[in-house]
């Protein structure tokens, strides 16, 4: 073993306790990429080969009842590929167990264009002709303990009717399932159900008709038009705006889940990153001021400018690689737990976490670049001193009038606080980097504990500020005033407030979104709007009053 190499081991075993400190920092950061990047890749894998595979969508469209003959003008706009009509109906489940009906949307099984396809994961399809035969989806499933065989009752137009279960299945249209204006999945009280298209249009009388269309666009062609025409043509029959995949609420929750993930990837890694070459800058610039009078010798002995460098760049790089191993090792690990919870949310048919060396190799470039930068400086200083400077004491520190001595009488300041202050002033880069890492730590022990606070600041406003009652009944379909009346006579109910909800899509010059808009009573006293500062906010009864995000 070379000399250096044996010196180099004594000094990683002399400073073992801060090497390793670093080498944690930086497999931290590193974990964070790989885990995040890994698991980012494993999602977007998935999703893309499900959606092609099974023919996903890419414009959905509603409207009240449209006749079949309707599906040919849709299918001759330009730029559409496949389309194809369906029934889709928002019911009332009773299912055994639960003191509360669950909500359920049953949809008409795919039809010879296999749009929006159904996997059948246990069982079968429904049999033709078959009017009791439904399909689940598998959260469904889960959440109640069902398995082909059993059954449930749904209450379709008015009609209580028996629904039995003959197969599981899984959908691209509904990877996370939740109901409509819910904001957390509730796999017991809300459910997927395919059922032959028959026997929905029997149910709800739309022989001949339909109240949904998917669409699939051929290659280059601009959602906008083919979006423009559509509306044009459903207009008539109770259309409320065709969208498209991006704000479709299942690809929108997953979509947005791994941007989360990309963002996380691409911020915390660059704290931590920071943070370890600032400390391994530290280290280096105090081993190579104690070591000067050995760099001294060994350039007498011959060592070239080039191999002392080399030798503290070795230190650097070995701290740095054992954090890189220590953090693709743990990030691996964390990925795939990582995965196998997102299984709990998001379905698909196979979702396995893949350990993707390219991650670990970005991680491990960077890694390296930001450690080399961060020591750089210091070794630069080691390597350009001649032999014989190197060997004498390095010169006393040069201390001129400092700020607190110009802009003031320094004994105005205890001893050792103006130590202090003068030790800052006089390193202004250091101290500026210090109250930076210290700066970032906080930020991220903050970001993270906020959300406790966060949390319950939002449950305490909406449910005992804003939305003062205990219960909330909807309904699949408008019901008259009669309801309510209805609602108010049943035994312990105090005040009823009805309202009316309604999909939209808001318009300014360029600028358009969907979002509901809700109808509610003159002076509502249950489900109250509130302003910033928590008082009620007056309804308008001539024109709108929106959120302060959506104005």
């Amino acid at each position: 073993m070379a000399a250096l190499d044996r010196k180099l081991l004594r000094d990683l075993w002399r400073i073992k306790g801060m090497a390793a400190a670093i080498a944690v920092v930086i497999a931290a950061g590193v974990a964070m990429f790989v885990m995040s990047f890994g698991t980012v890749h494993s999602l977007e894998e998935t999703q893309r080969a499900f959606y092609e595979r099974h023919r996903f969508a890419e414009i959905f469209a509603t409207v009240t009842r449209a006749p079949e003959r309707v599906l040919a003008q849709i299918q001759a706009i330009s730029g559409v590929q496949w389309s194809e009509t369906r029934i889709v109906k928002d019911v009332a489940l009773d299912i055994v167990g639960l003191d509360e009906p669950a909500a359920g949307r049953l949809i008409s099984m795919p039809g010879p264009t296999g749009l929006n396809g159904v996997v059948i994961r246990r069982g079968r399809a429904p049999a033709p002709g078959q009017t009791g035969e439904v399909v689940i989806g598998e959260a469904f499933a889960d959440g109640n303990g069902f398995a082909p065989g059993d059954h449930f009752h749904a209450t379709l137009n008015g009609k209580k009717r028996r629904l039995d279960i003959v197969g599981v299945a899984l959908s691209p249209e509904y990877v996370y399932s939740i109901a409509p204006g819910a904001m957390m999945p509730d796999d017991r009280r809300y459910g997927v159900v395919w059922m032959n298209r028959s026997a929905l249009a029997a149910a709800f009388d739309l022989d001949g008709a339909f109240n949904a269309v998917s669409l699939i666009l051929t290659r280059n062609v601009t959602a906008a038009g083919v979006l423009q025409r559509l509306d044009n043509i459903l207009e008539r029959y109770g259309g409320i705006g065709a969208i498209e995949r991006k704000d479709q609420t299942s690809h929108w929750f997953l979509s947005s889940e791994i941007d989360q993930l990309r963002t996380m990837a691409t911020v915390l890694p660059v704290i931590f990153l920071g943070v370890s070459a600032f400390l391994l800058n530290m280290v280096v610039s105090r081993l190579i001021a104690t070591e000067r009078e050995q760099i001294g010798l060994l350039k007498a002995f011959g060592y070239t400018n080039a191999s002392v460098g080399w030798h503290y760049l070795k230190l650097v790089l070995v701290i740095t690689l054992s954090g890189v191993i220590l953090g693709a090792l743990f990030g691996a690990w964390l990925g795939r737990e990582i995965t196998e919870i997102y299984t709990q949310f998001y379905r698909f048919p196979t979702l396995y976490y893949r350990f993707n060396p390219a991650d670990a190799g970005i991680a491990a470039g960077v890694s390296i670049l930001a450690a080399v930068l961060g020591v750089w400086n210091a070794i630069s200083q080691a390597v350009s001193i001649t032999p014989a400077v190197a060997m004498t004491p390095a010169p006393p520190t040069l201390y001129t009038q400092g700020l607190i001595q110009r802009i003031g009488d320094a004994r105005a300041f205890d001893t050792l606080t103006a130590m202090i202050v003068r030790q800052a002033l006089r390193r202004p880069v250091r101290t500026a980097l210090t109250v930076t890492g210290v700066a970032l730590s906080f930020a991220v022990l903050m970001s993270t504990l906020h959300w406790l606070d966060a949390v319950e600041h939002i449950v305490e406003r909406t449910f005992e500020q804003a939305q003062k009652y205990d219960v909330r009944v909807t309904f699949a379909e408008p019901r008259s005033r009669r309801a309510a009346h209805e609602l108010a006579r049943l035994p312990g109910v105090r005040a009823v407030e009805p309202y009316r909800a309604t999909p939209v899509r808001y318009r300014f010059g360029r600028r358009e979104r969907r979002e509901g808009l809700i109808g509610v009573v003159a002076d509502p006293r249950l489900d109250l709007a509130l302003d910033a500062r928590r008082n009620p906010v007056a309804i308008s009864e001539t024109g709108l009053t929106m959120s302060t995000k959506l104005a």
